[in-house]
């Protein structure tokens, strides 16, 4: 509440004794209260001017009823009437002078009923309002100053003085407005034309229109009043600008904006209303590509709009109203094409040298590179670069014109074509770019002499074998092509020997055996080999080749002295007496091949059936099995066959005939005769000697060549196999071992009669076996001896050592 409705609440509060007393002396009270009071303000003491007892207004059931009772109430401890609910006059009585609310007062004891009446005053709680906010006026511009304009009046809900007294109009230059007062509560208003109007200097007029109340403090509230002025056709269209400039990519979509021209026209309605158009002067095609909308101005793109074909447009643009006399204006367009990277490079290769020798030089020029790229600035700026990793490169020429050049060796045995890829890239956003593939044979220079597969050829020819046979085929690789791969073979040695000995296809290489080898006369040869290519000029390498032979059985056992002789019978003398085991004779024979071939056995053919004689398979001496009996024949005709171990096997024979005498004086008898045959037995001493000779020689060649191979290794084919070794056994054997030479040693280890065999073994060493010969004539394999298919040439010696008696187990070493 305002401290005015302050005051005039406390004025009619002074006011109610009165109408109190006016109350009584009617028999009705009447009570007045400002609308708006707030819930428990005092309306008067209500028991007190009933002349009721407040304290018999609770037992007594005091009570306010009627339709306005929701608005009071009556404290029953105290008796005052107060304000329950806001009391809003306008909405009870409108705008009625007088507000009355009547109400009545109920007590029982006795019963008893009151009426009294509440007057709701009205105070300035409402503003004027208009029914619009706006008000809207057409005025055409050709009207006349003094003509009115009547306007809407104002509402009011409050009454007498708080309703409508007056409006104002806010300062213009056009209008003035008249107040006409019709009584107490009718003002209204009218606006007056002072100055004549112009609607292209103000098509609108807006003023504001006040509407104040009679209230303390007044009110007042306000309409916007929007006045149009209607048009004349008195102006014509005018451009923005007279020359309008736009800038677009080329490549740009139909219906693509371009640019908006803009004409204004002053006037309104039809005489404002603009349509435009291109005006083609010179029955110029190039505007065909555009378009331009006839109510907003706006150019579109029509066509195809190319930067590489026109770039730049100029169009002339025409505004023309739609007035009665319509008036038209003009204006230029210049629409300027801007380049879009759409273009990529075009590479084209020229004078292109499509074989390029591989001794090509750096800087040897492969052929010419254009590039095209019908962009301009930097789309059409080109980088020109070659993909992967190539031995080539490319120079840059003039402008656009560049070189492709060897930048690297060539090889053509390892690339005999180049797939050459150029990129063009330009230097757009985003940059494209185009690849072309240049094809670049190399062609073979003579660069590569003839290579074997390995620096020695070992070749293996079994002896014997038939003239004319090829054995071995020959074969150099030589990376180059054509002619410069072409390879012939010939022999560098020069020898008789060799030139006599196999002979070397030229086209094919192969060696062909032009003789038939003996292992036992030769057991390995060597020469070398060249092959040479056709280039020009031709290139060569060579090779060194070694030619073994393999050993074949085809020597039969040679039986030495005193049973050399052939088909004689040798006679021994056994006594009587004679143990078990009695040591009667020992065979010995040599077999001039090798390895198996060369390993003997000895066996007893006839008679057969004897239980007498047994002989040492392996050492061929022959001894009695048990002692003599009466039953025995006194003579004993045996013959012994001695068998190498080749396949198949070859033999030889000896017969000896064994007397058994009674006592041993006759077998000295026998053996002092002997002496007489000392000369007789210098054929064995001397095969004795040269075997033991033999075997010494080899031993300190094999230790000479040892020492060689370690002090100084040359770069022949035996530097890739291992040195040798000497080896000692604890039965007093020794065992001798070289790469490229290995013998088999046997002898006894009775001092009195041993055997000394060599077998030398082939080259390069094949499986080998130690055996070991016991006493009961059994071989124990302690090393793979070669294998008879693998059979090379060997020899082998067998001499005496010893004298009748001795026996004992025999050694076999493989050295």
């Amino acid at each position: 509440m305002t401290h005015r409705a302050f005051i005039f609440h406390s004025w009619m509060y002074y006011l109610l004794p009165l109408s109190h007393l006016w109350s009584i002396a009617s028999a009705q009270i009447v009570y007045s209260i400002s609308e708006e009071s707030n819930p428990g303000t005092v309306v008067g003491h209500f028991a007190k001017d009933l002349h009721l007892n407040v304290q018999d207004l609770e037992y007594r059931g005091f009570e306010i009823s009627g339709l306005n009772k929701r608005y009071f109430d009556v404290n029953t401890k105290t008796g005052v009437l107060s304000v329950r609910e806001r009391i809003d006059r306008d909405e009870l009585c409108t705008r009625s002078t007088k507000c009355s609310l009547t109400l009545e007062a109920i007590v029982n004891s006795p019963l008893n009923l009151y009426r009294f009446e509440v007057n709701v005053l009205d105070i300035n709680d409402n503003s004027p309002s208009f029914r619009s906010p706006k008000t809207y006026l057409n005025v055409s511009e050709s009207a006349f100053p003094g003509e009115r304009f009547p306007l809407d009046s104002a509402y009011d809900a409050d009454i007498g003085a708080n309703s409508v007294k007056s409006y104002k109009l806010s300062p213009n230059e056009h209008f003035s407005l008249d107040v006409q007062s019709g009584g107490e509560q009718s003002v209204s208003a009218e606006l007056v034309l002072q100055k004549a109007l112009d609607r292209e200097k103000q098509p609108v007029i807006q003023l504001t229109l006040t509407a104040v109340d009679g209230g303390k403090p007044p009110r007042s509230g306000t309409s916007l009043i929007i006045i149009n002025v209607e048009d004349v056709n008195d102006n014509i269209p005018i451009f923005s600008k007279p020359l309008y400039k736009a800038r677009i990519p080329e490549n740009m979509p139909p219906g693509s904006s371009v640019i908006m021209v803009q004409a204004k026209d002053s006037d309104e309605g039809l005489n404002g209303e603009i349509v435009y158009s291109f005006i083609n002067q010179n029955n110029d095609n190039s505007i065909d590509a555009f378009a331009i909308n006839s109510v907003t101005g706006e150019i579109t793109v029509k066509g195809v709009v190319d930067h590489e074909t026109n770039n730049a447009f100029e169009i002339r643009v025409q505004a023309k109203d739609k007035g009665h006399k319509p008036r038209a204006s003009h204006c230029k367009v210049l629409v300027e094409i801007t380049d879009v990277n759409d273009n990529p490079p075009e590479i084209s290769v020229t004078s292109l040298v499509n074989v390029v020798k591989e001794d090509a030089s750096l800087g040897t020029m492969v052929g010419l590179i254009t590039i095209i790229d019908n962009d301009a600035g930097k789309n059409g700026a080109v980088q020109v670069q070659i993909l992967d990793s190539v031995p080539f490169t490319i120079k840059s020429s003039y402008n656009n014109h560049y070189s492709l050049v060897v930048d690297g060796p060539l090889d053509r045995e390892s690339v005999s074509q180049y797939n050459v890829t150029i990129t063009a890239t330009d230097e757009g956003i985003p940059p494209l770019s185009s690849t072309s593939v240049v094809t670049v044979e190399v062609s073979d220079v003579n660069d590569n002499a003839p290579r074997f597969s390995e620096p020695v050829i070992n070749v293996y020819v079994k002896e014997n074998s038939p003239v004319g046979d090829v054995i071995y085929k020959m074969s150099a690789f030589d990376p180059d092509s054509d002619e410069n791969a072409k390879v012939t073979y010939s022999s560098l040695d020069k020898r008789v020997f060799v030139s006599s000995s196999v002979n070397i296809n030229s086209d094919t290489g192969d060696i062909v055996s032009l003789q038939s080898f003996n292992y036992e006369e030769m057991k390995t040869f060597q020469f070398k080999v060249e092959a040479t290519d056709s280039g020009v000029p031709p290139l060569s390498s060579n090779v060194t080749v070694n030619v073994f032979i393999l050993d074949e059985n085809d020597n039969r056992p040679g039986i030495l002295a005193p049973y050399s002789d052939h088909g004689t019978v040798n006679s021994e003398n056994i006594p009587y007496s004679a143990e078990a085991g009695y040591f009667v004779a020992k065979i010995r024979a040599v077999d001039a091949d090798s390895g198996y071939n060369a390993l003997l056995s000895y066996h007893i053919s006839e008679p057969k059936g004897t239980n007498l004689f047994r002989i040492g398979t392996s050492t061929g001496e022959l001894r009695t099995k048990r002692r003599m009996s009466d039953n025995d024949l006194k003579t004993h005709p045996l013959v012994v066959v001695v068998s190498d171990n080749g396949e198949p096997s070859l033999s030889a024979t000896v017969s000896i005939d064994v007397v058994v005498v009674e006592s041993t004086g006759e077998i000295q008898t026998q053996y002092r005769n002997v002496p007489r045959k000392e000369e007789s037995f210098s054929d064995l001493n001397l095969y004795l000697l040269i075997a033991i000779a033999s075997v010494s020689v080899i031993f300190l060649l094999s230790l000479i060549s040892l020492i060689a191979v370690k002090c100084h290794r040359t770069d022949d084919s035996f530097k890739r196999y291992s040195a040798p070794m000497i080896t000692t056994h604890p039965d007093g054997s020794w065992s001798y071992s070289k790469s490229t030479q290995q013998y088999d040693v046997c002898f006894s280890s009775d001092t009195l009669k041993s055997d000394v065999v060599v077998f030398p073994a082939p080259y390069p060493p094949a499986d080998a076996e130690l055996i070991s010969i016991n006493g009961n004539d059994t071989f124990d394999r302690t090393q793979t001896l070669p294998n008879k298919d693998k059979l090379s040439a060997h020899g082998g010696v067998v001499g005496d050592a010893g004298s009748p008696g001795g026996s004992g187990p025999e050694l076999a070493n493989r050295v």
